[in-house]
C-alpha cells in the first residue's frame, strides 16, 4: 500500500493521464500521431529533478511538465494542451484511490475468510453473552464472530460501491467548461485509464466523492476498533476467554514479568481514532470557494495516504489477530456458570410462567434467588432454585435441569449461519 503513495508513483499516474490525453487528442485529429509516438517513447521524469524545479517555480504540475519536456523535446508542446492542473491532479488521484481500494478490498476478503473459519470452529463454543458489561444469556463464540463476519461483508459491499464512485476523472479545463478541450477527449482518455468522466465537474472533481471514500474507511476502522475492544475485554485477567497470541520471547512489561497485554488490539483502537478524525477533515474539504480553491490540497496530501495506509494496516493486523487468536472454552464455561448460572434466569422464569405462575410472581421469585446468589460468596443460583418449594411444586428436577441447559440457546443458530453461508 505504501508504494501507491510515493512521489514516484504519483508522478507516474500524472504521466499516465497526460499520455492518455495526448492519445485522445491524436485520435480526434487535434495533434499529430507522430508527436504522440515520440512523447510515449521519450517521456519520463526524475522525482528529484521535479522537486528542484518546484523549489523555484512553486508549482508542482509546472515543475513536472518542465522535467518531462527536458526529456521529450519539441513534441512536448503537445503535452497538457488545453488542460488545467486539476485535470491531471484529480484524474491521477482517482487512479491512486482505485489502486488503494483494490488493495484494501483484497485484505477485507482475507479478514472475512479468517473470521468465517473461526466462526465455523467455534459454532458450539458456549459462552456468556453480555449486555452493559454484565452477564446476560448464553451465546456461542461462533455466534459472536458471525456478527463480525456480517459487518465485514457489509463493508465489502460498501467498498465495492465506492469503487464506482471514486473511479472518476475530469479533463474539462479551467472551471470545467471544456472551453479549450473537446469533451470527447475526456471520454476517450478516461476510458483508456479505466475511469468514468465526472458528471459535472468544476475546475476540480467535487470533494463529496473523496469525503465518501474517507468516511467509508473510517467506518471500516470503527468496526475493527469494535472487534479490538471486544478482544481486549475478553482478555482481561478476570475474564480470560480469548487472548492475543503471545510469541515465544515476547515481553509484556518492563516491571511485571507475568504480564500478557493485548497490545495489538490497543494499537488498533488508537489507530481507529486517527482514521475517524480524517473523516471530519474530508467533510470540511467539500466546501471550496466558487469553482475551486486549493484548501483541500494540503489536507489530502496527508489525509488520503494516511487513511489508506492506516486502514490497510489495521486490516492486516486484525486478520492476523483473528487467525491466531487463543480461545479458552474452559474459561468460557467457568464464567458462564458464575454464581450458579444466573445467566439461565430467564429460562426459569419462562418455565414457571408456562406452569401457571403469574409473570410478576415468577419474576420476583427468580430475581430474589439470582440476587442472593450474586451477592454471596460462592453463591449458587442453581441450588437456590432447586431448593425453592414454590419452584419444586411446579417443576420437576428434569424440567429445572433443562432450564440450565445451554444447548437450548443454540437451537436457532443455523438461521444466522445459513444467512452467512458459514
Amino acid at each position: 500500500m505504501g508504494d501507491l503513495w510515493t512521489d514516484t508513483y504519483k508522478l507516474k499516474t500524472w504521466l499516465q493521464v497526460e499520455i492518455a490525453v495526448c492519445e485522445a487528442q491524436a485520435e480526434l485529429g487535434y495533434i499529430p500521431t507522430a508527436a504522440v509516438d515520440e512523447i510515449k517513447a521519450k517521456a519520463k521524469f526524475d522525482p528529484q529533478r521535479v522537486l528542484e524545479i518546484e523549489a523555484e517555480v512553486r508549482h508542482d504540475v509546472i515543475a513536472f511538465l518542465t522535467n518531462v519536456n527536458e526529456y521529450v523535446g519539441d513534441a512536448g508542446r503537445y503535452i497538457h494542451l488545453g488542460l488545467t492542473s486539476s485535470d491531471v491532479l484529480d484524474t491521477a488521484l482517482a487512479l491512486q484511490l482505485v489502486a488503494s481500494l483494490d488493495v484494501i478490498l483484497g485484505q477485507v476478503e482475507a479478514l472475512v475468510q479468517a473470521i468465517r473459519y473461526q466462526a465455523q470452529q467455534h459454532r458450539d463454543t458456549v459462552m456468556a453473552g453480555r449486555s452493559h458489561g454484565i452477564h446476560a444469556e448464553p451465546i456461542t463464540f461462533g455466534f459472536k464472530l458471525a456478527g463480525w463476519l456480517a459487518e465485514m461483508l457489509r463493508h465489502r459491499d460498501r467498498l465495492c460501491r465506492l469503487h464506482s464512485q471514486i473511479a472518476v476523472g475530469k479533463i474539462s479545463g479551467a472551471v470545467g467548461t471544456y472551453a479549450n478541450i473537446d469533451p470527447q477527449v475526456e471520454a476517450i482518455a478516461c476510458q483508456t485509464l479505466g475511469l468514468e468522466p465526472d458528471t459535472a465537474s468544476t475546475q476540480v472533481v467535487s470533494r463529496d466523492r473523496h469525503a465518501d471514500f474517507v468516511q467509508t474507511l473510517a467506518l471500516v476502522a470503527a468496526s475493527l476498533e469494535r472487534f479490538a475492544v471486544e478482544i481486549r475485554n475478553l482478555q482481561r485477567t478476570d475474564v480470560l476467554e480469548v487472548e492475543e497470541f503471545f510469541a515465544k520471547g515476547q515481553k509484556g512489561s518492563s516491571a511485571m514479568p507475568h504480564k500478557r497485554n493485548p497490545i495489538r488490539s490497543e494499537r488498533l483502537t488508537g489507530l481507529a481514532r486517527l482514521v475517524r478524525g480524517y473523516a471530519v477533515a474530508a467533510l470540511e474539504n467539500v466546501a471550496l470557494w466558487h469553482e475551486r480553491d486549493i484548501s483541500h490540497s494540503s489536507v489530502e496530501r496527508v489525509m488520503l495516504p494516511d487513511a489508506c495506509i492506516l486502514t490497510h494496516y489495521m486490516l492486516v493486523e486484525m486478520t492476523d489477530l483473528v487467525k491466531n487468536l487463543l480461545v479458552y472454552p474452559d474459561n468460557m464455561r467457568r464464567n458462564l456458570n458464575c454464581y450458579g448460572g444466573v445467566v439461565f434466569s430467564q429460562g426459569v422464569l419462562l418455565a414457571l410462567v408456562e406452569k401457571g405462575m403469574s409473570r410478576e410472581a415468577a419474576y420476583k421469585l427468580v430475581q430474589a434467588a439470582a440476587h442472593q446468589a450474586w451477592n454471596t460468596a460462592n453463591g449458587d443460583f442453581h441450588a437456590l432454585i432447586r431448593q425453592d418449594p414454590e419452584v419444586a411444586a411446579l417443576l420437576s428436577d428434569d424440567e429445572i435441569e433443562q432450564c440450565f441447559n445451554p444447548t437450548r440457546h443454540l437451537k436457532h443458530l443455523d438461521v444466522v449461519y445459513q444467512r452467512l453461508n458459514i
